[in-house]
């Protein structure tokens, strides 16, 4: 099984990652913790760490149950082929993300 790349509707990401999941496709939607402002309060929420993606694990014959999201739109590609994410990049973004050190990121 690989990890494939989904390209989501724009702030889909958790919906998508949630519908797959209920159907039984392992996802990987990482998420980092931030403190937004508005003009009378501050609160922390949780945003995608990378905006309009999420990871998918499956068999390439399976890459068609992923539109049964209604927010998925396209599968990423590089090259004319899917694009495939190893496992131990996956694990690296975990680690890094896990790290107690990590308490602030901006693009």
């Amino acid at each position: 099984m690989n990890w494939y790349v989904v390209y989501t509707k724009p702030k889909w990401e958790k919906k998508v990652a949630e519908r797959l999941n209920e159907i039984g496709v392992v996802t990987y939607c990482p998420s980092i913790t931030k403190i937004s402002q508005w003009s009378d309060r501050k609160k922390t929420i949780s945003v995608p760490l990378f905006n309009s993606y999420v990871f998918v694990h499956l068999e390439e014959k399976d890459r068609p149950l992923v539109f049964q999201s209604p927010g998925a739109v396209r599968f990423l590609f590089w090259l004319q082929k899917p694009a495939m994410v190893r496992e131990d990049e996956i694990a690296t973004i975990k680690k890094w993300l896990s790290a107690p050190d990590v308490v602030e990121i901006e693009v």
